[in-house]
């Protein structure tokens, strides 16, 4: 599960973010944190379209090169 930390440092930075949810890199979603609680994360993607996903998911910097497994 993701830090808070790290989800702050999201926030803060305005980086985008890959959430890797699968083995498949079409499912990725791409966007910036906005909020999170408990067990969930707001992503904004780029088509200002607001997603609610599970904190269980890997958060990755967009910039790193996507590595295969959950």
């Amino acid at each position: 599960m993701v830090s808070e930390e790290q989800l702050d440092a999201f926030r803060i930075s305005g980086e985008t973010v890959r959430v890797v949810r699968d083995e498949i890199e079409a499912n990725d979603v791409l966007g910036i944190v906005v909020a999170w609680d408990e067990s969930s994360v707001v992503i904004r993607k780029p088509s200002r379209r607001v997603v609610k996903l599970s904190r269980s998911y890997r958060y990755i910097p967009a910039s790193e090169e996507r590595h295969s497994g959950v």
